[in-house]
């Protein structure tokens, strides 16, 4: 069964994951990506341009989605070795969240949502995962073939 997850990472955080097409939650906890498995959905928030610092982005950054494999350290610098699992990011602009905080299940009647944000890695619905999705400009595999079939619902499948 397919599931989706945000990420909460800054900006520069999440463009470095990008690049290395990987992922990491919470400063590289092993349970988080544990937790993922080939084809969920992943997005990554990012509050902020720079760890603790610089701008507020406060908007989607990336998506993409898990890739076979498993969970592994990775060997970054000194003693920091975080856990990662290897993801394909798909190409997509940023989306500011305040314009879909009445839409997402997870902020639609909380007006604390930032305090699920501070978790760093959340489970959300397939619903919530299409509507940043479209947002964030993705263009869907086969997009027009799959709206006509469809009668319009969001497709599912990315990438």
């Amino acid at each position: 069964m397919t599931r989706y997850w945000i990420g909460v990472a800054s900006r520069d955080h999440v463009k470095a994951a990008e690049t290395g097409g990987f992922c990491q939650f919470c400063h590289g906890r092993e349970a988080r990506v544990r937790k993922l498995s080939a084809g969920d959905g992943v997005v990554y928030y990012s509050p902020r341009e720079r760890m603790g610092e610089g701008a507020l982005i406060r908007a989607f950054t990336a998506i993409g989605r898990v890739r076979p494999g498993t969970a592994c350290h990775a060997e970054q610098s000194g003693c920091f070795h975080p856990w990662r699992r290897d993801i394909d990011y798909q190409p997509t602009k940023e989306a500011p969240i305040t314009p879909l905080l009445g839409q997402l299940s997870f902020s639609r009647e909380n007006q604390n949502w930032g305090w699920l944000m501070r978790q760093g890695f959340f489970e959300i619905t397939q619903a919530d995962f299409d509507t940043i999705a479209i947002a964030m400009e993705y263009r869907f595999p086969s997009q027009q073939s799959i709206n006509s079939q469809t009668n319009g619902a969001i497709p599912t499948e990315i990438g």
